[in-house]
């Protein structure tokens, strides 16, 4: 710990009213994510840790906390349920997590758009939102546990990305509340564009209250896996269905073998060895879907109406994006993972190529998803045979040099890893209009190093 400990007794008897946590055990738990995904953040991570963390519950608790943190130069990392996977809510200045699950109202909802305070878990969100038959646009699959501020800062895509990009693109998220990190905070509206330039930062540039969001058309949704004996077979097929405009879809995620071979909890459905697509599509497309799949030589192995998955409330969804590496991690722990994007219209040559090139040593594993300009792509999150970090670093580089962009999950600096290079002007400017002194989760970013709380307050 480096933030003295007279300035958390100070802070803790400043506001004796609010829910401090101190237990050791606790604060370390909250000080960390799912980061021992990657050995290399494992490594450096692992024994980084808060001081003290704190749930507030209300916009006044919120303001206090911040106030009385700013008033003595102590670090604040924000933190929802903690399912990020870079060590974003990990604090390197020690200071105070704040915990913003206990600040989770759902606010109200319109056609099309909805508003809620930032520790909402999305599940929660989403259940208020079905009756109006509107869901999430995109919905990740921690969503039981992840919180809607957590998406906002440390997100990308997920569930529903098939139809309308990341978090990222323009309309899907319509606009923030925010707290500026300073003695007397203020609270400020952005929208649109502006309020974009705090997302996927990782609460190092301004505190988020509340989000607006843009909704989308609810269906009944039918869960299927189609498995194949051949990959350029499942991966046609993935194609072809992802480009289909007469089916209405949720996800399409694809995995070589032998992915499949490593999610225990569906191997009565999963021959060994096999290729598998998994799919969400309208029940009412489920002809079209199947024709399709005969034609590309595939077999239907699990299938459930939208009203078995709710009955039985286990879900495919569980299975996409990162949760696959969660599964696969339970199954063979020396396992890590990239993260990838491959260029719209040279997707499917792209995954041939890096199958060819690596298969054995990294295992396929895709996400159709539409980009910013509204193109057809895949965002990759392979599953990697971990040797060396030197080794790592080249299993990049061969994707790099062939055109795959890599957003490197093995660093915990915003620009090494999702920015991949410096921040946009505008980016850099919010973070000092609304983090003036440098105190939110302070490390993260490369011009504003770590900071030690002073030794006397």
């Amino acid at each position: 710990m480096t933030a003295s400990i007279s300035a958390i007794e100070e802070l803790r008897l400043e506001l004796p009213g609010l829910d401090w946590i101190t237990d050791e055990g606790r604060v370390t738990r909250l000080s960390q994510d799912f980061s021992w995904f990657s050995p290399v953040l494992n490594r450096q991570l692992k024994d980084k840790r808060a001081d003290v963390a704190v749930r507030p519950r209300t916009e006044d608790e919120i303001r206090a906390v911040v106030g009385a943190c700013a008033r003595r130069g102590v670090p604040i990392t924000l933190r929802g349920s903690g399912t990020g996977n870079y060590g974003q809510t990990t604090p390197l200045a020690g200071g105070v997590v704040l915990d913003m699950t206990g600040y989770n109202a759902f606010l109200w909802m319109q056609p099309g758009v909805a508003r809620a305070q930032a520790g909402i878990r999305l599940g929660e969100l989403e259940k208020q939102t079905k009756p109006s038959g509107q869901e999430m646009r995109s919905m990740p699959s921690t969503y039981r546990s992840a919180t809607l501020g957590g998406l906002f800062g440390g997100g990308f895509g997920g569930v529903g990305s098939i139809n309308y990009g990341p978090l990222g693109a323009p309309g899907n998220v319509l606009g923030i509340r925010a707290m500026t990190i300073e003695p007397e905070p203020q609270v400020i509206e952005l929208r649109g564009a502006e309020a974009m330039r705090m997302h996927h930062l990782w609460g190092t540039n301004g505190l988020v209250l509340e989000l607006e969001i843009a909704l989308a058309p609810a269906h009944p949704w039918l869960e299927t896996l189609v498995t194949f004996d051949s990959f350029a077979d499942a991966l046609h097929f993935a194609d072809k269905l992802a480009n289909a405009p007469g089916i209405v879809k949720r996800e399409i995620a694809f995995f070589a073998a032998p992915i499949s071979d490593h999610l225990a909890q569906l191997a009565a459905h999963l021959p060994k060895g096999c290729h598998t697509v998994l799919s969400l599509v309208a029940e009412s497309c489920e002809p079209a879907m199947q024709q399709l799949a005969e034609a590309h030589a595939g077999t239907v192995s699990y299938r459930r109406t939208a009203a078995e998955v709710q009955k039985s409330n286990r879900t495919l969804m569980e299975f996409t994006w990162n949760h696959t590496t969660l599964h696969a991690l339970k199954v063979d722990p020396s396992l890590t993972y990239l993260q990838s994007g491959f260029v719209p219209g040279r997707h499917v040559e792209q995954i041939i190529e890096m199958e060819q090139l690596l298969g054995g040593e990294v295992m396929m594993h895709t996400e159709f998803i539409r980009n910013v300009a509204g193109l057809m792509t895949c965002s990759g999150l392979q599953l990697v045979r971990f040797s060396t970090e030197e080794r790592l670093a080249e299993i990049i580089g061969i994707h790099r040099a062939r055109g795959v962009h890599i957003n490197n999950p093995h660093v915990n600096i915003v620009e090494d890893g999702k920015a991949g290079g410096p921040l946009p002007p505008e980016v850099i400017e919010m973070k000092k209009r609304f983090d003036p002194m440098g105190l939110l989760n302070p490390g993260k970013l490369r011009d504003w190093p770590v900071k030690a709380v002073p030794a006397e307050v």
